[in-house]
């Protein structure tokens, strides 16, 4: 698997580059944002907000319409307003600064299960609606009343179990491992952050409605 580690401080992108190889990756550096959308397509593209040739969001969204490449977001900003932002722009997931490498690892590795989860499942799969929301499977696409969606493919996957489960409250305890699917415990604030990206994106025609103590149910405002 190959991945691209986009950072700017030659410190930190040696100590990245180290323990991914040493994983077992093949790995590239690109230390600015010209040379991060100019590098050869890589599986997971791991994205320093912080460039110093521009908006790493600006960089997020052109890196997030290459198809087959997940971005992980791998910077400083942990404010949720900030996590927010990065997500609704299309990360994949977003790590804070500073982290583990185990964790690192966990967080690539549940990444590239779900993309390759996501091309074995693509075909097989019925198109779900709810209301004005539709969403397929088979090409991951979304859209409420016509209007698309840009989803990140967790955003999708939470998305898709909700509305598979329409009307019915689904436990975070469900929603962490149908779609984390992961060996670690996701943090309570991540499923919230995603939550609240969904509830931005999908606007007011269709709501996420939180049930204190249990988890979430999806509904068509009426």
């Amino acid at each position: 698997m190959r991945i691209l580690v986009v950072e700017d401080d030659d410190r930190v992108a040696r100590g990245l580059l180290t323990a991914l190889r040493h994983a077992g990756y093949e790995v590239h550096r690109a230390a600015s944002a010209a040379a991060a959308l100019a590098a050869a397509p890589v599986d997971v593209v791991l994205l320093d907000l912080g460039l110093p040739d521009g908006d790493g969001l600006d960089v997020l969204r052109e890196l997030r319409d290459r198809r087959g490449t997940a971005v992980i977001a791998v910077t400083a900003r942990g404010e949720e307003r900030e996590r927010v932002l990065g997500l609704r722009a299309g990360a994949d997931d977003y790590v804070v600064k500073p982290f583990g490498t185990a964790e690192l690892l966990a967080r690539i590795e549940a990444v590239l299960r779900r993309t390759r989860d996501a091309r074995a499942g693509s075909g097989r799969s019925e198109a779900l609606g709810l209301g004005p929301l539709t969403l397929d499977p088979a090409t991951r696409e979304a859209s409420v009343a016509g209007r698309p969606l840009a989803l990140t493919r967790k955003e999708f996957d939470l998305l898709a179990l909700l509305v598979g489960r329409a009307g019915s409250v689904v436990s975070r305890d469900l929603i962490v491992d149908q779609v984390w699917k992961a060996h670690w415990e996701a943090p309570s604030r991540t499923l919230d952050t995603h939550i609240a990206a969904l509830r931005g994106k999908l606007g007011a025609e269709v709501r996420i409605e939180t049930v204190r103590g249990v988890g979430y149910r999806i509904v068509v405002t009426p």
